[in-house]
């Protein structure tokens, strides 16, 4: 119910009447006049009652009057009457009808009351009243009433004292209170402006309102109270003190702020009156130093007084928090002054309240914001906000300095505080005690010995004091142990907090407005203010050195984990706010704090120290570096060991040189979260820090013994070597913690900016480099931290691969190169991880249509080829044959880059290696040759050539022959397609070459692309064909000449003319020149128990074979591809070279080359040789892979055309399109006749002949080679078909070369270990196939001579005598140069000898000469009668011939000889007797007849003897031949004498007669008794020579003249046998004669008896007389044998004797002339 209301008033009246009523009651005895006023009192108030309608009004004006009985009864000074006047008054003042007189006149009796000690209470209550209810009071009146309110404040009385106390209180805030209405009032009103005046003095203070002016003066009495001085306007104040003063003070400037800032006059009594005030009162405090003594300073200094010095402080605190702005320089003072009391001499309780002081700042951090813009950010200036934060750091580093002299602030205690010291000073303290109620241990910080206490000192972020509250205490209190510590600690955290939080809720600001600048103004550049960012940058850099060096210590000495989670948090949002500002230093220090204490104690970590010394460089100190605060020199301790932590793991330092154990306790654990929580929330700002983030988080994992596993994550894993880690288990089940945050931390990297990003990426990397640095040189465990965690920075930014791609490959390509085993390995895991990863995640845009970036992440892949560890290379292989699985349809024009890297192989790499980069190249070429671009495929060529030309596998380079071939059919099968794309590739790069002004430079340029992939692909074949091992040769030069025959038709023209001389010839000139220079030694054995065929066991023999492939290869294409190219300009020297390469083949020392060049030679000329069924046409061609088409060209199929004999070839050919062999061309039937290239193909095989048949010239110690049998026949078959296109010019001269050529290739003798296989055996007359193959080439010739013209015949001369060469054989057998040989025969017929092996055997020339003869027989019978054979003389010749084998008859080496000899003799003699005959006059013939003679004397008086062992049979056949000689004799040559020169007749007739007797050696012995008598013989021989003595026809005196001669030398003969006869039979006695010798008696007396039969038939003129006195000389002798024994000779006697009957006339006288 208001005081205004009917009810009110009426109660009002009711109870003022009472009380006036009782007032008079009260009165009536003893103070009369109190009792009239009162009742006359009465009277008004009815009377104001019933007049007026506004009571309350009425009553005010009249109050005097009203009060006035109230003030007598108080005059009365009875205390009843006094209390119940009180009591009444006091009700007026509350209905508020009380006038400003009646107000004074209250007041007046009030003081009068007070002076005489009555009512006290009552009386401030009734000011109060006063007071609070109205604003009557004003001027001397209030400042008496409050003057009342003071001295009854100083009164005996203590409650009196204290309400006093509350009342001035209370009444002060009135006075301020009614001020602030009044200006609340006219606050709209616009006041004109005081006049303006220059240093306003205090008595000024007109231009003030009532109120205000009542606030100014009683504001400053107050300041003059305190200062001992004289009050203005408090008129009758008695006593006063300071601390009462201050207080007021202090609730007034807190209270109404407002008040000071509005009005001048007030803010000038500020600065005027109070600060000089409050700085006077400091001065004790200030030059008071604890502890020393008063002697020693001249004046005794006051000691500082504890109410008056906490007073103090709170009015500093007050001052500063509202009117810093105002009093500046002031303020700069007091903070100075509040710093200074934290020094370590001022007593503890001052450096307590002035720690709590500094807190009460620390909660406000705008106002410390005003302090850093005022003071530190201004020159010549002090520091103020630095100075702050830095005394807060040293005296926090001095409470654990304990002093030296008085009590120690904090006795070092047990870590538990179990002292009883501590454990009091606690409970005295107020706000102390365990942190929680359940721990034991009190949280503490314990340095170095000293232990102090924690407590709970306030309510973060508000600065609750402890002993800046005790104003009652007047003397200093004692501060537990512990108290300033916390508060202090609360402050810094506060501080840390408040600041912080302010800076970065600002930058929130500012970066909200920046981006949506951005959005508005796309095109502009945002400008932040400039002002903002200086204040934070200057409030970080002046406090983050004390901050650190206060929040290291006490992170090191805090035993607490709530504590050591505060420290680390405003360590960390410190950290986090400096690189935000880009403050790098300050950051990094903050950064290196965690770090440090992350790590066990003394941990050697460079990065970490060298960033502590780059610190102390620049001037900022930290950890052991010591640094003054204020001209003292405070210690910042590095770390102590000594903590008592909770040790929770023990494991290795990461160090190059094994070091012992470290230990890891709960705090460093609890510091490592910190740090990843800083990394992961902070990244962003870390930039350059990463570096010692990592380091540190590197080497905890290590000790923790965390290793990499899948994608780079870490997981517990045990360490390699030393004492192994020891983990406890409360740090066990943080591991995977720790790991997943790791984790957690890289993964958060795909949030941070580009730059953040790339301080990351280079952080790991000079991480990786340092761990790389320490692992060489060892083969310890390396750390592979950084390595793992590159890789998953990597997987998780695949988004934006392309900005860290570089670096991150670049480093891990260099880990790869590293020589220890595990980093490299873990290096090329990650590359590789991060390429497959890459190449797989779903780019935008796709890879496929990216490719630059494709191409930059397959470049570390190639990058990697560089490297040289096998394993490494490994790993990328592997990892391609990955890519290809996975991502191989997609490379695109990454393809050159993998096929690269598969061809990257080098022989020192070892097999498996080889193996894996043939993996890949084998699924390139089966899966996808048709993905990739067309331009790979050359790459592909050359890929796959490189793996035939590695040596470590020879499986593999074999095998990738075999893909060469494939790839050849997919071009084969694509070429189209590829054609295409390729010329398209092709315009493209010729465009871009024409604008460059370029010329375009690729392999075999002209020709056109599609060729020019054949040509690579030929080009890399044809390397492999002159690899150093055969098998590689053997299979590359099959596939080569397999591809050119099988797609050669896709070729262009021109291209095959590259073809021809820089693929084939090229080839063949290296394999010629590596087969001539190859190794002669015998290579042993291959590996483990491979054996080597003794004709592959050198060098040179496995060389030899690759020649002979290739030359046949060649000579294959020429075949078949002939008349392609024969269209190209140059298919001459085409064949020349080719020819020479022939040549020099088969001239090469190598029995295998030389025939196989044979084999060609007689390719290439279409001559197929005849092929025995042991070697099918097909099998030398189907061993090289090349299908056998050319059987026999000249064969039924015509010239040209190809005979096809395997069924499968047909589908072969059809697949090829028929590609084999193109038919010629209509009209081209005979490209061939050529007649130039046939004269080249024939001087080609004359020189070979020629070289290969010359026999060796010098002694042949060294033995030379000797071409092989088969060599010299295929040489000689050549021929026939040569000569086939070249007889038309064929020539004397070129005859003449063949025939030396034919001679040598007979003469050369063969090996003695092959001639068991070319000669059966010796007593077979078997031609070896080389013999025939002359006799055919001269057959040939000789059936040509027949056909051709007549200037041909001039020839046959020369084929004779070259056929009577052989002929000579059968005798004389050829020497081959000096060389010995032993010949077969051995005069011998049917041994068999075997010769040493290194020996060389004449062949058997035996059955070549004698088919020789027969040949020369046959072709003398046609050609007789041609005038060359008769001119050269040709019978002459061949009896001359002849003359050797029918002179040596039985010595010749074969008997089968002198027997042809014979019949070939008498067969050429009646074809050539006629002929020599009709021809005698021309004297042709002349020298042919002394030839005839010897011929049949040699033969038929031989000087040889018959073998011992020739049967009778035999013999007798032998002396038929003779006979038919002699028959000869009788029916060619005797009967036509005339015709025949004498002195040959003379010799027949000479040879007849020695032949008709037969001589005898008297020397026989009863052992030679068997020899026969050719008695057939000699009686033939003297049948003839009588039948020509005496035949009528004689013509000529000469012959009758012969047969004289022949006669008398017989009947000689006859005379001298039986004479010799006689004698033997004498000498002989009883022993019978030899019987040779009796047929010898036997056949002259048969002989005697002949020649009388013709003498009687004869007409007696022919006969000669001498020869009658011969025959009758001879009677006596045969008389004288009748005494001889044998009945045989006997009875020969007897007709001997029997014709002499017809001598036996009567003498006549002319007979005695007839001796004459």
């Amino acid at each position: 119910m208001s005081t205004s209301s009917p009810e009110a008033v009426k109660k009002l009246l009711e109870n003022m009447q009472t009380d006036l009523r009782s007032l008079s009651m009260e009165c009536k005895k003893k103070f009369p006049p109190v009792k009239e006023a009162a009742e006359s009192g009465i009277v008004k108030i009815k009377t104001i009652a019933a007049r007026n309608t506004d009571i309350l009004a009425a009553l005010k004006e009249n109050s005097s009057e009203v009060v006035q009985p109230f003030l007598m009864g108080c005059g009365t000074k009875e205390p009843k009457i006094t209390q119940l006047c009180l009591a009444a008054i006091q009700r007026l003042m509350s209905h508020e009808v009380v006038s400003e007189a009646a107000a004074g006149n209250i007041i007046n009796m009030l003081w009068q009351l007070m002076e005489n000690g009555l009512e006290e209470l009552k009386l401030l209550q009734t000011v109060l009243v006063l007071l609070t209810t109205n604003t009557v009071v004003h001027d001397e009146v209030l400042s008496k009433a409050i003057v009342l309110c003071f001295r009854l404040h100083f009164t005996k009385d203590n409650i009196t004292n204290n309400t006093a106390a509350a009342t001035v209180r209370q009444v002060v805030t009135v006075v301020f209170e009614r001020m602030v209405a009044e200006d609340e009032r006219f606050k709209g009103i616009v006041e004109q402006a005081p006049p303006v005046q220059g240093n306003t003095n205090r008595r000024s203070v007109s231009t003030l309102r009532p109120s205000a002016k009542d606030a100014y003066m009683l504001f400053q009495d107050l300041c003059q109270l305190v200062n001992a001085d004289a009050p203005y306007w408090l008129v009758g104040m008695t006593e006063m003190t300071r601390t009462f003063g201050l207080e007021l003070l202090e609730s007034v400037l807190n209270d109404f702020p407002g008040v000071f800032l509005q009005h001048q006059e007030f803010s000038f009594l500020l600065k005027e009156r109070v600060c000089p005030l409050v700085i006077k009162l400091f001065s004790p405090n200030i030059k008071f130093r604890q502890g020393s003594s008063s002697s020693a300073s001249p004046a005794p200094v006051e000691k500082p007084y504890f109410p008056i010095c906490m007073r103090l402080l709170r009015v500093v605190s007050v001052l500063i928090k509202h009117f810093y702005s105002l009093l500046v320089t002031e303020c700069e003072i007091f903070l100075s002054l509040l710093v200074k009391f934290l020094d370590g001499e001022k007593p503890q309780w001052l450096r307590a309240v002035a720690v709590e002081s500094v807190h009460r700042l620390c909660v406000q951090p705008h106002l410390l914001r005003s302090f850093c813009q005022s003071y530190d950010m201004k020159q010549h200036s002090t520091k103020v906000f630095r100075d702050i934060v830095n005394a807060l750091g040293s005296f926090i580093q001095s409470l654990f300095i304990v002093p030296n002299g008085g009590n120690p602030a904090a006795v070092s205690a047990p870590a538990g505080g179990s002292g009883s010291g501590t454990q009091g000073a606690a409970q005295g303290g107020p706000g102390t005690g365990g942190v929680s109620g359940n721990l034991t241990t009190q949280a503490a910080f314990e340095y170095r010995g000293t232990w102090i206490p924690l407590m709970t000192v306030s309510v973060q972020g508000s600065a609750k004091a402890t002993y800046l509250e005790m104003l009652d205490k007047v003397e200093p209190p004692s501060i537990p142990e512990g108290y300033a510590m916390s508060v202090a600690f609360s402050a810094l955290l506060d501080l840390v907090r408040g600041i912080t939080s302010m800076i970065e809720r600002e930058l929130g600001i500012e970066e909200e407005a920046a981006a949506e600048f951005r959005e508005t103004h796309p095109d502009q550049e945002w400008q932040p203010q400039q002002g903002a960012h200086l204040v934070w940058e200057e409030m970080v850099s002046a406090c983050w050195c004390g901050l650190l060096a206060a929040l290291s210590l006490l992170l090191d000495a805090s035993t607490d984990e709530t504590a050591t989670e505060n420290i680390l948090k405003a360590e960390l949002t410190m950290a986090s706010l400096c690189g935000r500002l880009g403050l790098v230093t300050p950051r990094d220090a903050f950064i290196t704090a965690i770090c440090k204490a992350s790590l066990p104690p003394h941990y050697a970590l460079t990065v970490l120290s060298s960033n502590a010394a780059n610190l102390s460089s620049k001037g900022v100190c930290l950890f052991s570096a010591a640094y003054s605060i204020q001209g003292q020199s405070v210690q910042i301790i590095s770390p102590s060991s000594e903590s008592h932590q909770q040790v929770v793991a023990v494991g290795q330092p990461l160090t190059a040189q094994p070091q012992g154990t470290v230990v890891l306790t709960a705090k460093n654990i609890q510091c490592m979260r910190t740090l990843l929580n800083l990394a992961h929330c902070h990244g962003a700002v870390l930039g350059t820090s990463w570096q010692l983030v990592l380091a540190t988080l590197q080497h905890l994992v290590w000790i923790l013994g965390l290793k990499p596993g899948l994608g780079g994550a870490l997981k517990p894993g045990r360490a390699v070597e030393g004492p192994s880690t020891v983990l406890t288990t409360a740090v066990m089940t943080d591991l995977p913690v720790i790991s997943n945050i790791l984790s957690r931390l890289f993964e958060s990297s795909q949030y941070l900016d580009d730059v953040s990003l790339h301080h990351l990426i280079n952080a790991l990397c000079s991480l990786s480099l340092e761990a790389m640095e320490m692992a060489y040189g060892n083969n310890k465990e390396p750390s592979l931290f950084a390595v793992a965690k590159l890789l998953e920075t990597g997987l998780v930014n695949m988004d934006r691969i392309e900005i860290l791609w570089r670096p991150l490959t670049g480093h891990l390509l260099e880990v790869c190169q590293h020589p220890n085993s595990r980093m490299r390995e873990w290096g090329a895991e990650a590359l590789t991880a991060l390429i497959k990863a890459g190449l797989a995640y779903k780019h935008d845009p796709p890879l496929a249509q990216n490719q630059r970036l494709q191409l930059l992440l397959l470049n570390p892949l190639k990058e990697l080829s560089n490297v040289l560890h096998a394993d490494i290379r490994q790993k990328q292989l592997e990892s391609v044959l990955q890519i290809l699985q996975s991502q191989g349809d997609g490379l695109g024009p990454g393809w050159p880059l993998v096929l690269g890297v598969i061809g990257a192989i080098r022989n020192d790499q070892g097999e498996s290696l080889i193996r894996t980069a043939f993996q890949c190249l084998q699924l390139v070429v089966t899966d996808f040759l048709p993905t990739m671009p067309c331009t790979c495929l050359q790459i592909v060529v050359d890929v796959a050539g490189s793996f035939g030309l590695q040596n470590q596998e020879l499986n593999i380079s074999l095998t990738s022959i075999g893909l060469l071939w494939n790839i050849s059919d997919y071009f084969f099968q694509r070429g189209e397609t590829i054609t295409q794309e390729l010329e398209r590739e092709e315009e493209a790069q010729q465009k871009q070459a024409k604008e460059k002004g370029e010329t375009l430079n690729r392999p075999f340029h002209p020709a056109p692309p599609f060729d020019c992939l054949w040509l690579c692909l030929y080009a890399k074949l044809g390397e492999l064909c002159v690899d150093p091992r055969p098998a590689v040769r053997k299979s590359a030069g099959q596939t080569l000449f397999s591809t050119i025959a099988a797609h050669g038709t896709l070729l262009q023209q021109p291209t095959w003319h590259i073809v021809v001389w820089k693929v084939l010839f090229h080839l063949l000139a290296c394999v010629r020149t590596s087969s001539t220079t190859a190794d002669k030694e015998k290579i042993e054995s291959g590996g483990g128990n491979i054996l080597i065929h003794h004709s592959r066991d050198t060098a040179e023999k496995q060389w030899a074979e690759t020649w002979v492939l290739t030359l046949a290869g060649v000579a294959r294409i020429f075949n078949t591809r002939r008349y392609r190219l024969q269209q190209l300009g140059d298919f001459f020297e085409a064949w020349e070279i080719l020819l020479n390469h022939i040549q020099s083949a088969a001239l090469s020392k190598n029995n295998e080359v030389s025939l196989a060049a044979l084999k060609s030679f007689q390719e290439i000329l279409q001559i197929v040789t005849p092929v025995k069924d042991s070697d099918r046409a097909g099998d030398a061609l189907a061993a090289m892979g090349v299908p056998p088409v050319l059987i026999d060209p000249l064969s039924a199929s015509g010239p040209g055309r190809p005979l096809v004999r395997s069924d499968s070839l047909v589908e072969r050919l059809t697949r090829y399109n028929g590609a084999e062999l193109q038919a010629p061309p209509p009209g081209e039937e005979s490209a061939l006749e050529d007649s130039a290239l046939w004269w080249s193909a024939w001087n080609t095989w004359y020189r070979t002949g020629t070289d290969s048949t010359r026999p060796p010239s010098g002694p042949t110690e060294k033995l030379s080679f000797i071409p092989s049998q088969p060599f010299l026949t295929a040489l000689i078959q050549i021929f026939p078909a040569l000569y086939q296109h070249i007889k038309a010019n064929f020539s004397m001269e070129d005859l003449k070369k063949l025939g030396v050529i034919l001679h040598g290739a007979v003469s050369v003798p063969i090996s003695s270990d092959a001639s068991p296989f070319i000669l059966p055996s010796y007593t077979e007359a078997v031609l070896t196939s080389l013999q025939e193959a002359v006799l055919t080439a001269l057959d040939v010739l000789q059936k040509a001579i027949c056909v051709g013209p007549e200037n041909l015949q001039v020839m046959y001369p020369a084929i004779f005598q070259q056929l009577l060469l052989f002929v000579e054989f059968s005798c004389k057998p050829p020497q081959y140069g000096r060389m010995e040989t032993k010949h077969v025969a051995n005069a011998k017929y049917n041994q068999i000898q075997l010769f040493a092996p290194a020996e060389w055997v004449a062949l058997n020339y035996v059955p070549f000469a004698e088919r020789s003869l027969e040949v020369v027989v046959d072709l003398y019978h046609k050609t007789a009668c041609h005038k060359a054979v008769i001119n050269e003389k040709v019978l002459q010749n061949i009896i001359k011939t002849l003359r050797m084998p029918l002179g040596l008859k039985y010595a010749c080496p074969s008997e089968s000889t002198w027997k042809l000899a014979v019949s070939s003799l008498l067969k050429v003699l009646s074809i050539g007797l006629p002929v020599a005959r009709q021809h005698a006059s021309s004297g042709k013939f002349d020298t042919m007849w002394p030839e005839l003679a010897n011929a049949f004397e040699d033969f038929l008086f031989t000087k040889s003897t018959p073998p011992d062992n020739l049967s009778i049979q035999e013999f007798q056949k032998n002396e038929a031949i003779d006979v038919e000689v002699v028959q000869l004799i009788s029916t060619e040559i005797l009967p036509f004498a005339n015709f025949i020169p004498k002195d040959f007749v003379g010799q027949i007739m000479a040879m007849l007669n020695r032949g008709s007797i037969h001589s005898q050696s008297p020397s026989f012995t009863e052992a030679e008794i068997d020899v026969r008598m050719r008695e057939d013989f000699s009686k033939v021989c003297f049948e003839t020579l009588l039948q020509f003595s005496f035949s009528n026809k004689v013509s000529t005196p000469q012959e009758g003249y012969i047969s004289r001669m022949a006669l008398s030398v017989l009947l000689k003969r006859s005379q001298d046998v039986l004479r010799r006869y006689v004698e033997d039979e004498r000498l002989s006695g009883r022993c019978p004669l030899p019987r040779q010798q009796v047929t010898e008696i036997i056949f002259v007396l048969k002989a005697i008896s002949t020649l009388m039969d013709s003498l009687k038939k004869t007409q007696p003129e022919n006969v000669d007389g001498n020869i009658w006195a011969q025959v009758i000389a001879l009677y006596p002798t045969l008389v004288e044998c009748i005494t001889c024994s044998s009945s045989e000779v006997s009875s020969a006697l007897k007709e001997a004797l029997g014709p002499f009957k017809d001598f036996m006339q009567p003498p006549v006288s002319r007979v005695q002339n007839g001796e004459s």
